[in-house]
């Protein structure tokens, strides 16, 4: 795999600390993030999922309307119904904390004190600024404290925290933040290389360009160590 894109390591070029003074428009395309938590109301989820359906459903049939859709159309009539359940049961369930899956620890009786690396583990998101899609691979390894988890765990740990508009750095550090208290252990290393359809299909209408960040914890921040991770994913 080609190293693409930027890295959680580069250092910013500028830094904004306060972005009450800028407008939608001064800020443009810039990939902001505000805080490590997926911002959400206090009371997001004191709303059933069916109603929440239903009033999607009512605001994105409004949107076509505005758009100049012909709602009778046989084609498109059912597209608000279709894209609220999509947003709230599909594409967006890992909002909620109910779908977060559970994690069942086992004792490492095999004793393999070496990283396990799970790679090109396939994830969608969408970009929280434009609500396109992000789609990519991640690539996680850890080494054990004393505990192991099922390897299909490791996969729908990623895709929960995919499932939710998302910046992929907030991304990346959410997968890895989670991994260590799931497993109880700081030597976590995770990579994604992700295409932006927000930087493919409008804007600057880069199709090729992809998107690399990184998380390096415990013993992962030893260059030796980092180095043997890398090389699995034949990035360095």
């Amino acid at each position: 795999m080609k190293l693409n894109g930027t890295s959680l390591n580069t250092p910013p070029i500028k830094e904004i600390t306060n972005l009450s003074n800028f407008s939608v428009d001064d800020i443009g395309d810039e990939h902001l993030s505000t805080s490590l938590d997926t911002p959400l109301r206090e009371d997001a989820f004191e709303m059933d999922d069916e109603l929440k359906i239903e009033l999607i459903e009512k605001h994105f049939r409004e949107i076509m309307h505005v758009l100049g859709l012909d709602l009778t159309d046989d084609s498109l009539k059912g597209t608000p119904r279709r894209v609220a359940k999509m947003y709230v049961q599909e594409i967006f369930s890992g909002l909620n904390p109910a779908n977060k899956p559970k994690v069942a620890l086992f004792d490492n009786k095999y004793k393999y004190n070496e990283m396990l690396v799970e790679k090109d583990i396939t994830f969608h998101s969408n970009c929280e600024h434009h609500f396109v899609p992000i789609f990519g691979k991640a690539h996680v390894a850890y080494i054990s404290s004393g505990k192991v988890i099922g390897l299909s765990k490791i996969n729908r740990i990623v895709q929960f925290f995919a499932k939710r508009p998302q910046v992929q750095e907030r991304l990346t550090v959410q997968i890895a933040n989670e991994l260590k208290e799931a497993l109880q252990t700081e030597h976590v290393a995770i990579v994604i290389d992700a295409k932006h359809m927000c930087v493919s299909s409008r804007g600057v209408s880069d199709v090729n360009s992809t998107t690399v960040t990184a998380h390096y914890s415990g013993k992962f921040q030893e260059e030796a160590t980092k180095q043997e991770f890398l090389k699995y994913l034949q990035l360095s």
